[in-house]
């Protein structure tokens, strides 16, 4: 067989078919926080289509039922907000000003 056919004949691997992040039972629902805590990452953003592998209306479900859940506390806008805000200090400073000036 010449070199020139043989490229483009297909190759043999057998390749892994991944499941669908959602299957079709799944509803997309702000209340369903299994599903939804699957598609946010450990900073708390939203991952993107093509990390999930969804389609276009399923991304857009995703997005509002995790902003509806954000709004309505049952998700938290920051995870890793410790080292962010230490209101410890802030407080004990505060305090130690007022005790000063007295």
């Amino acid at each position: 067989m010449d070199k020139s056919k043989r490229f483009f004949l297909k190759s043999k691997r057998s390749f892994r078919r991944r499941l669908p992040p959602i299957q079709s039972g799944d509803r997309i629902d702000y209340r369903n926080m299994s599903l939804i805590s699957r598609f946010i990452s450990e900073q708390g953003k939203i991952l993107s289509r093509r990390v999930n592998r969804l389609t276009l209306k399923q991304q857009r479900l995703i997005t509002i039922a995790i902003k509806q859940a954000r709004i309505l506390s049952l998700l938290p806008f920051l995870l890793n907000n410790e080292k962010q805000f230490e209101r410890g200090e802030s407080t004990v400073r505060t305090i130690g000003l007022r005790t000063q000036n007295k």
